[in-house]
């Protein structure tokens, strides 16, 4: 290997080192449009089926008289619990939903923006198994949620820690938020996420999040963020309701989504699970401004298809991916921030079949216009495990959106018109000026891709990416350093956990 050639390895895997450690951008500005496939007129349709939707059919408001009198108040047909609305008056109410926020980071370097131009990658949501090539397929235990934590952390290539990354099933179920939030807060310096499984568990979250940032902060800042999913089709149940009136009222961003598998909980077609979505979308974004005017909220939306032969669910297919496009052209109708898509496979393994659908998937949330993906690593066997080696490859895709998102940047030096004067015709670029002058940062490259000739890979074992994950996972768990937190914060959360378990019995449902 040549003198250069050995300089630009070892330049490229010190930035590789340098990048591991958790340095990195907090969150992209893309510099490519978003991609939009439906007309105005086709896009009219879809809001008018939506106004449809919700003024002929309506939607279930179910163990929440709070939501139902607010409904009332605002001028919706309350009939028990059915909420009608008439054509455009959840825009309306909308209108006080900022397009743009920043969700704060106690390390300031890693606040996001969530909006506008913006792309933040977080980890996958809500697995209640995990595995890896070596201990296989189990339950998850709050260990494991500390290793995703730490993993995520670790990663320049994403921006956010997430939530509940993997059910702690070792953990009792009305105590294990407690367990989480504090991980996250512990072992991350990133923005991150909240319980919604109960009010008074949203509460305890936003409880911490005060203790963390200080009370008057949080009441005029988002730092935290609540996931909640409708009870598609059309039903808002009270334990959800409750939690995004809770993150609400503090001021703190409601992420709202529907989950809809077409030909189970919405329309085999794409456009009527689309005006589906956006009605229940809709409503519940706009249920938080009439608990706070002017609280944040992600409009959000989850889209997947199924097998109608066996009835299982199947994730990152090409339907729901094209969905996601005219979603994101919703989203910017109603002028407000997009959680869409995410790293979705049905694969049992990190294996082709979980990088194709991924990357398709995946792909559909960059060009859709998502500011918020949630799932962008982990995701696995149809989001019921959460993997150690999907993980990794996961976030080493990100890593190359960052790339993707940059787009082409042109100006004299880009163009490059003066190397071409110095190579001049037949001859090779490795050697001339500008390239010794880009060489260090002209492509991404990949911390786990072997682009050895195959003679060299063969004799190195003929490892095979998902066994390259294994170790890339085990190597950023023993670097793994966590961030310095404030010894009288910790002391102060530590506390407010023990006094808030102490006060229950362990529920293990």
């Amino acid at each position: 290997m040549s003198e250069s050639r050995r300089a630009g390895r070892q330049a490229r895997t010190a930035e590789r080192s340098r990048r591991g450690s958790g340095v990195g951008r907090p969150y992209i500005l893309r510099n490519i449009p978003t991609y939009d496939v439906l007309s105005e007129e086709n896009l009219a349709r879809i809001e008018t089926a939506a106004d449809r939707i919700l003024a002929e059919t309506g939607i279930e408001f179910r163990d929440d008289p709070v939501a139902l009198d607010h409904w009332r108040r605002a001028g919706a047909r309350v009939d028990g619990l059915r909420v009608r609305f008439e054509p455009g008056m959840l825009r309306e109410v909308l209108a006080s939903a900022p397009p743009v926020f920043t969700q704060h980071a106690r390390n300031p370097a890693n606040s996001v923006q969530v909006g506008g131009r913006s792309v933040v990658f977080a980890p996958a949501y809500g697995s209640p198994f995990v595995m890896d090539l070596d201990r296989g397929r189990r339950f998850g235990t709050i260990e494991d949620f500390r290793n995703f934590i730490r993993l995520a952390q670790s990663s320049p290539n994403l921006h956010h820690s997430g939530g509940t990354i993997c059910e702690p099933t070792d953990v009792p179920v009305n105590k294990r938020h407690l367990d989480m939030v504090l991980a996250h807060i512990e072992l991350s310096d990133r923005p991150f996420m909240g319980s919604v499984t109960a009010e008074e568990r949203s509460e305890d979250s936003i409880e911490m999040a005060r203790i963390l940032f200080g009370a008057g902060f949080v009441d005029q800042n988002c730092v935290i963020l609540g996931n909640v999913n409708v009870n598609s089709p059309l039903v808002w149940d009270g334990t959800m309701t409750r939690s995004l009136r809770a993150y609400a009222r503090a001021n703190q961003a409601a992420v709202i989504v529907p989950f809809i598998l077409g030909g189970a909980m919405g329309p085999v077609t794409s456009a009527g699970a689309i005006a589906q979505a956006h009605a229940e979308t809709m409503a519940g974004c706009a249920l938080t401004q009439l608990e706070r005017k002017g609280a944040p909220v992600i409009y959000g939306n989850f889209l997947s298809s199924m097998s109608l032969r066996s009835g299982a669910p199947t994730f990152g297919t090409p339907e729901p991916a094209i969905g996601s496009m005219v979603v994101g052209q919703l989203a910017r109708r109603a002028n407000l921030p997009l959680r869409c898509s995410g790293n979705f496979t049905t694969s049992k393994l990190p294996d082709a079949q979980a990088m194709t659908e991924g990357t398709m998937s995946m792909l559909a949330a960059i060009h859709c216009g998502a500011n918020f993906i949630l799932h962008s690593a982990g995701f696995l066997d149809g989001l019921l495990s959460m993997s150690y080696e999907k993980f990794m490859l996961d976030a080493d895709l990100c890593g190359a959106l960052h790339s993707y998102l940059d787009g082409v940047k042109v100006d004299d030096d880009q163009l490059a018109v003066d190397a071409f004067a110095e190579v001049g015709p037949g001859n090779h670029f490795f050697g001339a000026s500008h390239t010794m002058a880009h060489y260090e940062t002209a492509f991404w490259d990949s911390s786990l891709a072997d682009n050895e000739p195959f003679e060299k890979w063969e004799a190195a074992g003929s490892v095979d990416a998902a066994s390259r994950a294994n170790r890339a996972w085990k190597k950023a768990l023993a670097e793994y350093e966590a961030p310095a937190l404030d010894e009288g914060v910790r002391e102060e959360l530590r506390d407010f956990v023990a006094r808030r378990k102490a006060a229950e019995d362990d529920r293990w449902y």
